[in-house]
């Protein structure tokens, strides 16, 4: 029997792994930070055998309420992930598994790899409707990737998308894989229409470094960039540096994060109620894009979410807040979650990556609802 986690977005500490049924592990900390969560490890085993493995350190993780009701996913080839039994008792996560091969990889959502994130990258880029913009190095000296679909225009609609802020969150690069498919597909009309009118500015991950160290939820000097939106710096968070300057070079009609909610079984939007230019005409397209965004799909939903900030309380350091106010336009936080969604549950795979691509997929119809009402 043998643990690692010596790979890409691998993070786990072994205790003890002597029996199987007594393995204890511990997940690291994110790099200078007091945050951890994400888990990624791979176990040689003897396959027919209960392995009991128990995360002693769950109860002090940065979202403990994220472990009731979760489930573990576990995969054998690396494509197919599903759940597994797990249980917490407070302090301890307790993962049950009889594996069925001689090895098996765990982890607390289906992974998104940094190979396969070049590999979205140059696959978009061989669209004749996308331009590749290499916009710096991160502190790790990985590339800071843009993505713009769509000819530019002065009369164009601006609509940017980033995701993965928090590396952990890789619910959110799998959504813009789902978004992007669509998005190229020159046969699908929704996204054709859109391009007509719109110009895409799309960043997959906004946290490459985070993403490969195995992180939760900051980068690699232990920054939280969904705080960094107020004055970021090439010291701290040159991810958000640099893209906030490119906004302010293109303009922003409208913006979407996207992220994954550890506690909440929902797929949910936060706005930015709270920021002081938040008006009633931003209110009804807002309102617009989730009314159309529910009759699409029965993965969403408006009765569970985050509380409203009251007028001139948000915090303008989030991204949402901070181009909302900037930028005077509908911004929203897309939150979708790591357990399953309670609203429709798939006992077997819960809330997954296919369904988060599919997702994706559906926020350019409803986005194609409100298009022409969005500012220019």
């Amino acid at each position: 029997m043998h643990i690692t986690a010596q790979f890409d977005s691998g993070n786990i500490e072994v205790i003890a792994a002597h029996e199987p049924d007594a393995i204890q592990l511990a997940i690291r900390n994110d790099n200078k930070s007091d945050f951890f969560q994400w888990f990624h490890f791979k176990l040689y085993c003897e396959a027919g055998v209960e392995h009991i493995m128990t995360i002693v350190n769950a109860g002090q993780a940065a979202y403990p309420d994220g472990w009731v009701g979760y489930e573990a996913v576990a995969s054998y080839d690396r494509e197919t992930w599903f759940r597994v039994p797990t249980e917490y008792n407070g302090s301890e996560l307790v993962i049950r598994h009889i594996p069925e091969q001689e090895s098996v990889y765990y982890a607390y959502f289906t992974p998104y790899s940094y190979e396969r994130h070049m590999d979205l990258i140059q696959w978009a880029q061989q669209s004749s409707l996308c331009e590749h913009i290499y916009l710096g190095p991160t502190l790790d000296g990985r590339d800071m990737n843009l993505l713009v679909i769509g000819e530019p225009g002065d009369h164009k609609k601006k609509i940017w998308v980033t995701a993965r802020q928090h590396p952990g969150e890789t619910m959110a690069e799998w959504f813009i894989e789902g978004f992007l498919s669509r998005l190229l597909d020159d046969e699908d009309g929704v996204a054709r229409s859109l391009l007509e009118s719109c110009v895409f500015y799309v960043i997959p991950n906004m946290n490459p470094d985070g993403s490969v160290r195995g992180h939760l939820r900051t980068n690699a000097a232990g920054v939280n960039l969904n705080r960094e939106w107020a004055e970021p710096s090439l010291e701290k968070s040159p991810e958000v540096y640099y893209v906030l300057n490119m906004m302010q070079a293109t303009g922003v009609d409208f913006y979407l994060d996207v992220h994954g909610d550890e506690a909440l079984p929902y797929n949910f939007v936060a706005g930015s109620e709270g920021v002081p230019s938040y008006n009633d005409d931003i209110h009804q397209l807002g309102e617009q894009f989730k009314r159309l965004l529910m009759a699409i799909t029965p993965e969403f939903q408006v009765e569970h979410g985050y509380e409203v900030d009251a007028p001139g309380t948000a915090n303008l350091t989030v991204a949402s807040n901070a181009v909302g106010e900037r930028f005077k336009c509908l911004a929203f936080t897309l939150e979708m979650p790591f357990k399953d969604n309670a609203n429709l549950p798939d006992l077997d795979f819960g809330w997954s990556a296919p369904r988060s691509q599919q997702l994706g997929m559906d926020v350019l119809s409803a986005l194609f609802g409100i298009a022409k009402s969005l500012r220019s």
